[in-house]
């Protein structure tokens, strides 16, 4: 299986590295060398991530554009940053500079020491709502063409027009969290794929079939044709570390984010046993998401779990090095031969 068969078979996004994580003469490159590996083995496109702590994703994505054919920004978006309008025109003027089509990964909360410090203390629930509003505006300001007028809770405007338009065949795609009830809604009301993290095999229960909403997966992926070799790699970039676990546990008393709770109350025990998933790099602060580690066939036969069970977008953790995105595309491509078979 191709690159490009994958490409129009799943939505696979990798992730941007972060700011504070490179050096500052190093960094472009960096940013530079993650999308281009991301594009040449059929990324749809790459996550940038948005925090007080970190480079501004709008400037991070003309880095990507400007380095790549196709791929496209998957841009988090945090409501408090900049008004819809704004947003909107960056949309509208990365299609005119660019010719390039990006996604939106709308974010309804953040650290919450970050929101504090700009004294948002809207609650979880009712960031949802702002969120709602925010993205409503976006989508209407792009695909109508004409003056646009809103009023709810959060935002009014009245008779606003963008310009320059957007060609409707660049319309950016929308995600959300859906790993709660206020974010499963919200993602029906904008019409957003609802990412998910998953849980253990066995456990995942999937897209319920009456479910009106695309959904995803945030996972992070580990695989090499030993077992052995693949925990080894993972153990090695992924260390146990009291000051990453301590870290850990400050980032859980001060957050109110579903996703992290579901997470960090997960009971998972990684032995000798074939369990593929793993919540090291969470449990010591490394990362954001699960991961699968192991074989290339036991890891795919999980992927494909998924896939069956109604995932068709993934998005994956910052990968260290080409060589590692090409064994994460190894299991991609045995997960869909597994879905024929």
């Amino acid at each position: 299986m191709s690159n490009l068969e994958l490409a129009e078979r799943l939505e696979i996004f990798s992730t941007c590295p972060q700011s504070k994580d490179v050096g500052r003469d190093a960094y472009i490159q960096r940013v530079a060398d993650v999308s281009q590996w991301s594009e040449s083995l059929g990324c749809t496109g790459i996550l940038v991530y948005t925090d007080n702590g970190i480079a501004d994703p709008w400037l991070v994505s003309q880095i990507i554009i400007q380095n790549t054919q196709r791929l496209a920004p998957l841009l988090a978006i945090q409501p408090i940053y900049m008004s819809p309008y704004t947003a909107a025109k960056m949309v509208s003027t990365l299609a005119l500079l660019h010719g390039r089509r990006v996604y939106l990964n709308m974010l309804a909360g953040g650290f919450k020491n970050d929101l504090a410090t700009l004294n948002d203390m809207t609650p979880h629930d009712d960031r949802y709502v702002r969120t709602i509003e925010y993205t409503l505006i976006i989508k209407r300001l792009l695909e109508s063409g004409q003056p646009v007028s809103f009023k709810g809770k959060y935002y009014t405007i009245k008779n606003l027009k963008m310009t320059p338009e957007l060609p409707p065949e660049l319309f950016p795609g929308i995600m959300i969290s859906g790993s709660s009830d206020a974010g499963m809604a919200a993602a029906r009301a904008i019409g957003a794929t609802a990412v998910r993290y998953p849980k253990p095999p066995g456990e995942e229960l999937g897209v319920a079939p009456d479910l009106s909403v695309r959904c995803g997966v945030r996972i992070g992926i580990i695989a090499r044709q030993d077992r052995d070799e693949a925990w080894r790699v993972a153990r090695e970039r992924f260390p146990d570390a009291r000051r990453g676990q301590i870290a850990h546990g400050l980032a859980m008393k001060s957050s109110d984010s579903v996703w992290h709770k579901q997470l960090s109350q997960l009971e998972v025990v990684t032995s000798e046993e074939d369990n593929p998933y793993w919540l090291g790099p969470f449990q010591n602060y490394k990362t954001f998401c699960p991961y699968l580690v192991g074989t290339y066939e036991r890891v795919a036969r999980e992927v494909g779990d998924y896939i069956a069970k109604g995932y068709r977008t993934f998005i994956l953790d910052i990968p260290p090095s080409y060589e590692e995105l090409e064994h994460t595309g190894k299991v991609f491509k045995r997960a869909l031969e597994l879905e024929v078979a």
